[in-house]
């Protein structure tokens, strides 16, 4: 016998009985981000590899350790993307949406990265990206950040998040305070985990993110990022802080906050957790006014965000805030035994399906006993079952039969477990009593 073939460690099938809880997120994601403005982006899954190196950096853990990277038959190098961004400038300038043009874009779909697996972070994950171009002051910052509100808002976690915000300042600020950390960090070597040593001459920022509590305690008298800051970034972010105080969006702001994607400048922002354990930060995101640029089209300012989709499913489901509507339950269950049944079941689950467009209706298929069918009628979630035999297709009738506790305008749930023998005419108003 072959040996079954199983999916690749840490890229997971999402069976049915979860689908629902995902369409139910991107729906509500959906809503909100159009409710702004905002179009939907697709785009292919495989670029350039020259792509992520020029806009992550050749010294990230990404580009250096975490990229699924190979050469196709005409010898190019070409990689499964890691993150959004860069393919959406990538598409943006390429197809002409940045000139002399504002922009609001958002994509949802996989992304690709060889991590070890665990619980919230796999290697095909799901990201929903919002970016936006040709804006380059705060107030599209501070907007990004409230509509992120008011999707927590939405999907009832509100009270379970928490908005740490930071400004980078402009690339010489950080280069100036790079110098300042990389010779206070280098005075205290023996105390740096060995992850930090190596970023000390590759990446410093990256530092700060150090978990490690021996380099936070180094850190702790470390140079503030804030004495670095500009005026101009300065001015940047206390003008966004003023917007979210407006609209009463509460936040921390961290210093050591920086990202780990060499792009940002001036605001990053996290949406942080404590109900994921380690993956904490559920949407994160910031500004990046040289990544066009980097990318070979012209100066555009641009700010966006990123949330992980099965981060977000797993915190919807610890803290029960999913709708217990949100199933794949059927509407309504057609049960038909004898002859000449199936052909008058097809037509009225045809005629049911014109007359209430999202109805979800389940004709029998693969015949059976009565007994079988209306086993699987009940196990399919139908709170109705309609039964047609060989009697009702000959008086042009239709047997009702509740399954469950159904209110109608006409009575209380306990009065509606009875069956039914109507019309086929009358139907329709029946099935609208139920949906009422």
């Amino acid at each position: 016998m072959l040996a079954k073939i199983q999916a690749i460690r840490g890229m997971n099938d999402i069976l049915p009985e979860q689908t629902p809880k995902w369409q139910y997120l991107e729906d509500t994601v959906r809503r909100v981000l159009q409710s702004y403005g905002y179009s939907e982006i697709r785009m292919p899954i495989v670029e350039q590899t020259e792509l992520f190196k020029r806009s992550i950096g050749e010294v990230t853990d990404i580009v250096e350790k975490e990229m699924y990277t190979f050469e196709d038959r005409n010898g190019d190098s070409l990689t499964l993307r890691p993150e959004g961004t860069a393919c959406c400038v990538r598409a943006a300038e390429q197809h002409g949406l940045l000139f002399n043009q504002t922009q609001k874009l958002w994509y949802c779909g996989p992304m690709f990265r060889h991590e070890r697996p665990q619980k919230g972070r796999y290697r095909q994950f799901n990201q929903i990206g919002v970016e936006s171009f040709g804006m380059k002051g705060p107030d599209i910052d501070a907007e990004m950040i409230i509509m992120t509100a008011r999707l927590w808002k939405a999907l009832g976690l509100i009270d379970n998040v928490t908005l740490q915000i930071n400004s980078l300042g402009t690339s010489e600020a950080r280069a100036e305070y790079k110098t300042a950390l990389v010779a206070y960090l280098s005075d205290h070597l023996e105390a740096l985990d060995e992850d930090s040593k190596k970023r000390l001459d590759s990446n410093p920022l990256r530092i700060l993110d150090s978990k490690n509590e021996e380099t936070q305690r180094v850190l702790d008298n470390a140079p503030d990022f804030a004495d670095y800051l500009d005026l101009e970034s300065k001015e940047h972010f206390d003008t966004l802080l003023g917007l979210l105080d407006a609209n009463g969006v509460s936040y921390e702001v961290n210093s050591r906050l920086v990202r780990g994607l060499d792009y940002y400048s001036k605001t990053v922002f996290e949406w942080v957790t404590s109900d994921l354990g380690a993956q904490g930060t559920v949407c994160a995101g910031g500004r990046y006014d040289g990544l066009v640029e980097q990318l070979g089209g012209k100066s555009t300012p641009g700010v966006g965000f990123a949330m992980g989709v099965e981060r977000l499913i797993l915190m919807l489901e610890s803290l029960d805030k999913i709708p217990t509507d949100v199933n794949n339950a059927a509407d309504i269950f057609i049960v038909a035994v004898g002859e000449g049944t199936q052909i008058e079941a097809f037509k009225l689950a045809e005629i049911l399906r014109n007359e209430f467009l999202s109805l979800r209706v389940v004709t029998h298929c693969g015949g059976g006993s009565f007994k079988s069918q209306m086993k699987k009628a009940d196990k399919s979630g139908a709170p109705v079952a309609l039964i047609i035999g060989e009697n009702e297709v000959k008086n042009r009738t239709v047997v009702v039969k509740p399954l469950r506790d159904i209110a109608t305008a006409e009575g209380s749930p306990e009065a509606n477990r009875q069956q039914v023998e109507t019309p086929v005419a009358d139907l329709l108003d029946i099935i609208e009593s139920y949906l009422a």
